[in-house]
């Protein structure tokens, strides 16, 4: 089984170059949401953490540029920059801002997609989501170790662990953990889903090691984080 989807965070004032985005990173696998202005999108991350944000340079108020620099203020979230400008200038304005890619339009959406592909992989490579304390993911997908007891895991329960190994400490909102698992948020009674899965998370880890299934920690009114402190 496949390890959670990464969640692409896209910003772009135009539809158009929205629905090209998002369809060729669902091509690799990405799950995403989709943002016409760099506020909305810095509101959304305060409460989910995506694991790639792309954003286009020209955007309507904060620019494409100041969000790439707030994002690397603070994260280290992997960002592609797209611009409709090909001068020098504007290439070295976004490598200044710290973002790990530019693509220029017009582009071909295969090589976008392979470009965040390779960004989110090489996250994934340096070993940030594969354990985070005494939680251990499983390659084959099946479970969990803690402290080295295997605890074994459904195919969605393993989908929420694998979220929350991925980002340890740090909250999830429900919509996130909705995406990793069901790979959507509007289902009719997802919450209460998610909450169930949770719950019988918990139950299994807290019968395995005492203690672990108190790391799963609720966030009220927006999620879950895994604390390892």
């Amino acid at each position: 089984m496949l390890p959670s989807p990464p969640l692409a965070f896209v910003v772009d004032d135009e539809p158009a170059m929205l629905d090209i985005v998002t369809f060729a990173l669902e091509t690799q696998g990405f799950i995403h949401q989709s943002f016409r202005a760099a506020e909305a999108c810095w509101s959304a991350m305060r409460h989910t953490v995506p694991d790639l944000v792309v954003l286009d340079v020209m955007l309507p108020g904060v620019s494409g540029i100041t969000m790439c620099q707030r994002i690397k203020a603070s994260t280290q979230i992997p960002v592609i920059l797209l611009t409709a400008k090909g001068e020098s200038a504007d290439r070295i304005a976004g490598l200044e801002a710290d973002a790990d890619d530019y693509i220029v339009k017009p582009f071909h959406p295969r090589e976008l997609a392979l470009r965040a592909q390779r960004l989110v992989r090489r996250v994934t490579d340096q070993g940030q989501a594969i354990s985070a304390g005494a939680f251990e993911l499983d390659p084959a997908g099946d479970s969990v170790c803690v402290d080295s007891v295997r605890v074994l895991l459904t195919p969605n329960e393993f989908k929420v662990m694998t979220a929350l190994v991925s980002q340890p400490g740090k909250t999830l909102g429900f919509d996130r953990l909705l995406l990793a698992a069901w790979r959507e948020t509007d289902r009719l009674g997802g919450r209460q889903m998610l909450k169930t899965a949770v719950y019988r998370l918990r139950h299994k880890l807290e019968s395995a090691v005492p203690g672990a299934g108190e790391c799963i920690e609720s966030v009220r009114g927006f999620g879950y984080r895994l604390n390892i402190e």
